[in-house]
């Protein structure tokens, strides 16, 4: 009896399956569909603050990081914040409003009532045709003056009393924002819409919206080197703001034009702009001292930051 025959049976090996090229996973449909609600939301917090020229604005101070709305109308359009209560608190600012009072003081004292009297009467015409035309003449510069500065769009905060109001959340500004709570904003005609329409996802301030004062000294103790054009550029903006809108003209002089933190200011632009610019840019910025600049914005910043109103 011979060998039975062995039947040889191959088996083909099924490779698992793999899901097509062109075909997302599940996975990536779940991202993919998670970035795309998350940038109709951005779209839509955008349109909002749009619509009521109203924007979100993020603060980084030695003390904290927090959120605040900034918007831009004409002059004429806004009653500025009150800052008496604010200056009442501040013993150096009383003081020194005593001594320009005393200054302003003066006594004047008349040795021959007769004399006084003839001089008086004598140039009381000629000096009267003077004076109606000087008068006319300033009333209608001081006119021509209002009118333009009443056109220009100036900056103003969430404030009150001359204290600048700043969130540690988007939620506890949410929550401000709707409580009715008194504010410089609340003057503007469509705060009333922003209080019913705001949510805190809409709390989402854009990238030129986002300063960091409290970086700003220890850059500039780093050394020409070091020293960062756009964080020292934006920081000069949003201090210039907030000096305007919180009235303290104290940091507007130290950056008013031609001061050594404008000269600064420019030198740093000039280097951004590049191209030959750029080049008279960088040794402007050489010749400016490291620790005068930031001596002068540890000054600023402290100025600010005494006029901030934590929120949590």
């Amino acid at each position: 009896m011979g060998n039975p025959k062995h039947t040889e049976v191959s088996v083909a090996r099924q490779s698992p399956q793999r899901p097509d090229a062109d075909e997302p996973e599940l996975d990536d449909v779940d991202d993919t569909a998670e970035s795309d609600t998350a940038t109709v939301s951005a779209e839509a917090a955008r349109a909002l603050w749009d619509e009521l020229r109203i924007d979100p604005v993020e603060i980084a101070l030695p003390a904290g990081t927090g959120y605040t709305l900034r918007a831009y109308r004409p002059a004429r359009e806004l009653t500025p914040t009150d800052v008496a209560e604010r200056d009442q608190d501040d013993p150096f600012l009383a003081r020194r409003q005593v001594v320009e009072e005393d200054e302003d003081d003066e006594t004047v004292v008349i040795l021959d009532e007769e004399v006084a009297q003839e001089f008086a009467e004598s140039d009381e015409e000629d000096g009267k045709a003077r004076r109606d035309t000087a008068d006319d003449e300033d009333a209608e510069a001081a006119a021509e003056a209002e009118d333009e500065a009443g056109d220009e769009e100036v900056p103003v905060f969430l404030s009150h009393r001359g204290k600048l109001l700043l969130f540690k959340t988007p939620e506890s500004l949410v929550s401000f924002i709707r409580s009715g709570a008194p504010n410089d904003l609340s003057q503007l005609d469509s705060w009333g819409e922003l209080s019913e329409r705001v949510e805190p996802a809409d709390i989402a301030p854009l990238d030129e919206d986002i300063y960091e004062l409290d970086l700003v000294v220890e850059n500039l103790r780093g050394g020409h080197d070091t020293w960062d054009p756009t964080l020292l550029i934006e920081a000069g903006e949003v201090a210039r703001d907030l000096a305007y809108a919180l009235r303290l003209p104290a940091v507007l002089d130290m950056l008013s034009a031609g001061s050594s933190l404008d000269d600064l200011d420019e030198a740093l632009r000039a280097t951004v702009d590049g191209g030959v610019g750029g080049f008279f840019g960088r040794r402007r910025l050489k010749k400016i001292g490291a620790q005068t600049a930031s001596l002068g914005w540890r000054t600023i910043v402290g100025k600010i930051s005494a006029v901030v109103d934590w929120r949590d």
